[in-house]
């Protein structure tokens, strides 16, 4: 199609408006083609950090028997080939990329070219009750993160009674210590303060009656 379009404006009179109607009108077309072959971009920022039961792909360059498909385990761990155990927990995908990359260069290979993908995301979750309109679990991919009020429209937004100004959150960290914090949703609805609140997985988000 390409080719006849060109062949047929080479047929007709030259002159500045048919060149420039030839070059864009043929561009255009190329870049059409040349759309459907653009390589589909990874999921994931090298930035995300690492979660149990996220399934990567682990690849070699030139070493395709070391190739795997792991998944991360409960404790935070992976297994590989001869270097075995690796821990990842609280680590990105680029900082994963290059510890294994260090462990296969240290006793196994000349600088190995590592590449680790995430294949498969982990279901992540974080629990919106009290005064919305949908109280409930709400599932959230994790690459792509999730504020307070977004958990919270995905739970049907505010009920007609809720207490917008006292928004619970009650998290637990990694040392296994709770915290709650009192947020004034208000505030971030208007765009006030420079914390949007990402929410975290098995976070629990609640919303209290407003007294009338």
């Amino acid at each position: 199609m390409v080719f006849f379009r060109f062949f047929s404006l080479l047929t007709m009179p030259l002159n500045l408006k048919t060149i420039t109607f030839l070059c864009v009108s043929t561009m255009m077309t190329l870049l059409l083609f040349a759309e459907d072959k653009l390589p589909v971009p990874a999921a994931a920022s090298l930035d995300y950090v690492l979660q149990p039961s996220d399934l990567l792909n682990v690849k070699i360059f030139q070493e395709e028997n070391l190739a795997r498909d792991v998944r991360v385990s409960q404790e935070y761990s992976i297994t590989l080939p001869l270097i075995g155990k690796v821990d990842v927990k609280g680590k990105s995908l680029r900082q994963t990329e290059d510890m294994v990359r260090e462990l296969y260069g240290r006793d196994y290979l000349v600088n190995p070219q590592v590449n680790i993908i995430v294949t498969d995301y982990s279901k992540h979750s974080v629990n919106v009750i009290g005064q919305v309109n949908q109280p409930g679990q709400v599932l959230f991919p994790q690459e792509q993160g999730l504020t307070l009020l977004d958990a919270i429209s995905k739970a049907g937004g505010f009920s007609r009674l809720a207490n917008r100004s006292q928004v619970k959150l009650t998290r637990t960290n990694s040392d296994g210590k709770t915290q709650t914090f009192i947020i004034d949703a208000d505030d971030l609805i208007k765009g006030k303060g420079g914390n949007k609140w990402p929410v975290l997985v098995d976070d629990i988000i609640f919303v209290p009656e407003r007294i009338l």
